[in-house]
């Protein structure tokens, strides 16, 4: 699907509740097309501008839905794109190469033009950076990847773009829509995936029933800390001291495909945590690596532990308050036998007083 990334706008003249309604509506329109890269075929429309993308047939294959090779330090690739005009007008797009990242949504996307790449996005060079193409025609875009001598090894990911930028001068925005195709490069040497878990951390949330269990949340990072490109299955459980008290925990999905030095935060709840006063948390990685083929292994599991408290307070605060009023009646009962004694010390000594008074 195209992408709309839009600019400021270039002019400030109507009322504020009714610009503000505008950009409402532009940035619902944007999420609808929202999307770095497409499978081949993919369409961009905008009335009677309309165009598509795919990989041109050749001895990489001959109905692919993006670009995959395997190159060593310092070769290259040669390959093409076809774009096809499905408009009325002759269409002038942009072409370049970018990076990809994974974004929070767990999609993969491309950098935009001004931002600079380092990966495939600085390896793909085409024969044009701009293309015309006219209306009902296909144009053929070669382009070549050259991979550096001092490379390091493992899996890059980057894309091929087309881009059309346009003024919508009604709404005093510019409008820019690219389609492209994924790129993914695996630099030959050692293969080294590789997951850790960063940052775990067990929060509890009690009740003010003294007695209830409570909730509980697990987070973590998950790290990319190898040279591939993995996703990886979850699993984690909750306890209390000595593995007992087990808490339903709520099975995490799993990570998309985290590109080499990327990281993916989780989020788990817990449910029916006893307050234990003690937590311990178990969080299992099992690495997804999908190899040449497409065909995906899965690679000895990860794993790693958080500790939090489960204090029950309002337990504590009932007990405490009992211990206050025990000390207390402990302490008024032994002032009274204190008064007790004393009166009794008061009336002996009375009583010696007034015998040896009338002795005397």
């Amino acid at each position: 699907m195209p992408t709309a990334t839009r600019t400021a706008p270039r002019t400030a003249t109507r009322t504020p509740l009714r610009l503000l309604l505008r950009l409402l509506l532009l940035l619902l329109a944007a999420l609808l097309l929202t999307g770095g890269f497409a499978s081949a075929p993919a369409h961009a429309a905008d009335e009677d501008v309309t165009w598509t993308v795919r990989t041109a047939p050749n001895s990489y294959g001959a109905d692919r839905s993006s670009y995959s090779y395997g190159v060593n330090p310092g070769g290259h690739v040669e390959d093409a794109m076809v774009v096809a005009n499905r408009g009325k007008k002759p269409l002038t797009l942009t072409v370049y190469a970018a990076d990809g990242f994974t974004t929070d949504t767990g999609s993969l996307d491309l950098l935009p033009a001004g931002k600079k790449s380092v990966g495939v996005g600085a390896w793909l060079r085409t024969d044009a950076t701009k293309i015309t193409v006219r209306p009902g025609k296909t144009a053929e875009i070669p382009f070549t990847v050259a991979v550096p001598r001092k490379a390091t090894p493992g899996d890059y990911v980057g894309g091929l773009l087309t881009s059309l930028k346009q003024s919508d001068d009604a709404e005093g925005i510019n409008v820019d829509r690219r389609l492209g195709i994924k790129v993914k490069l695996r630099v030959s040497g050692a293969l080294k995936p590789a997951l850790t878990v960063e940052d775990a951390h067990v929060s509890y949330d009690g009740t003010a029933d003294p007695f209830a269990k409570g909730s509980a949340t697990l987070t973590y990072t998950v790290h990319n800390t190898g040279n591939a490109a993995v996703s990886a299955r979850q699993a984690a459980e909750l306890t209390g001291p000595f593995g007992w008290f087990t808490a339903h925990v709520a099975p995490p999905k799993n990570t998309p495909e985290l590109l080499p030095g990327e990281r993916w935060k989780v989020t788990v709840p817990a449910t029916g945590v006893a307050p234990s006063f003690a937590l311990t948390a178990k969080i299992t990685l099992t690495p997804l690596l999908t190899d040449a083929s497409g065909s995906t292994s899965p690679l000895p599991p990860v794993e790693a532990t958080a500790h939090g408290t489960a204090i029950p307070w309002t337990l504590l605060v009932l007990v405490l308050a009992l211990l206050a009023c025990a000390v207390a009646a402990l302490r008024l009962r032994s002032r009274r036998k204190q008064g007790e004694e004393e009166r009794v010390r008061e009336a002996v000594a009375r009583e010696l007083r007034e015998r040896e008074a009338k002795v005397g």
